[in-house]
């Protein structure tokens, strides 16, 4: 059983901002190789560092000028053991790595929070396997004891929060939600799910929301949805139960492709900015707990400017 979640100051906010698609705009936009769809390597020298910060101060002076809180996120999604195996690290270096990626940001967020901005510095947690594929399925157990390093590592550094990204099945997420409690920090599990609207494990997104809270007492602060296009999950929420005041946030795709299709693709489909902004001021419309919203993959710093504009 977790211990009870903790209070976080940006759910006190009409609106939070995250950033979009890290990952897709290095590779895409920034013609940076990155193996293993990995950023957490650009750590190690000071032009990776630069990158990563010039990126996330886009995002950070979208926030600022319009006076909204932040979540500034870990280059972290693939710093776990296997993915760091397949990298040539071991969980010494990736633990390293982990603590260095909230330095990271801890300075970054710094003159942001100086003039008055709420910043919070979150670690993100990928899956083990494939975001779009739940290979390598564990208990919750199993999950918890997997995610562990990566979660502690955090926590010493001093991070705010834990953000479980690209969930594809509910019980690694029970897992690390009870890794994150036990570790004491705040988690948030975000589900990705098809163009169906349910998980790539086959799961509904309340049957999925529902076994995590179940088996954890409600430990996750808020869930959210990333890595789909909303005309994939907008059927889904229009007949949201009970288990649809736990949303708390979005980082959709620009593209409306399945994941198949995204897998398969040699180029970004930066997909229609306008429309995506539409979409979520009409879930902002009709789930007001919505408050923490962003991108995922082909989305950039101009689509959520879009966004932010047409939710407030």
């Amino acid at each position: 059983m977790c211990p009870a979640t903790i209070e976080l100051p940006h759910l006190g906010a009409s609106i939070a901002l995250t950033d979009g698609g890290l990952e897709t705009t290095l590779v895409f936009l920034e013609g940076i190789d990155l193996p293993c769809f990995a950023a957490f390597p650009l750590l190690l020298d000071a032009t990776g560092r630069d990158r990563l910060d010039s990126y996330f101060q886009r995002y950070l002076e979208i926030a600022e000028r319009h006076g909204l809180s932040f979540v500034l996120d870990t280059p972290t999604w693939r710093a776990n053991p296997d993915w760091g195996e397949r990298l040539g690290y071991s969980r010494a270096a990736l633990s390293e790595l982990n603590r260095r990626a909230v330095a990271q940001a801890q300075a970054l967020r710094a003159a942001y929070v100086g003039r008055g901005m709420t910043v919070l510095v979150n670690g993100v947690v990928g899956p083990r396997g494939d975001g779009y594929r739940p290979d390598l399925m564990m208990t919750p157990v199993e999950a918890a004891d997997y995610h562990s390093d990566q979660i502690i590592a955090f926590r010493d550094a001093g991070a705010d929060m834990i953000s479980a990204v690209t969930m594809n099945y509910p019980q690694e997420a029970v897992g690390i939600a009870c890794a994150a409690m036990g570790a004491g920090l705040p988690s948030v599990i975000s589900f990705t799910v098809e163009t169906d609207g349910r998980l790539p494990s086959g799961e509904s997104l309340a049957e999925a929301i529902e076994i995590v809270d179940d088996e954890t007492d409600g430990a996750p602060a808020y869930f959210m949805i990333n890595c789909a296009h909303p005309s994939h999950f907008e059927g889904v929420l229009a007949e949201a139960g009970n288990w649809g005041h736990r949303l708390g946030g979005v980082r959709a795709n620009a593209s409306a492709k399945s994941h198949a299709e995204l897998d398969a693709a040699t180029e970004l489909d930066p997909g229609d900015s306008a429309d995506l902004a539409r979409r979520y001021r009409a879930i902002r419309d009709s789930f007001g707990q919505i408050k923490v919203l962003g991108g995922c993959c082909g989305t950039d710093h101009r689509h959520i400017a879009a966004i932010c504009e047409a939710c407030l």
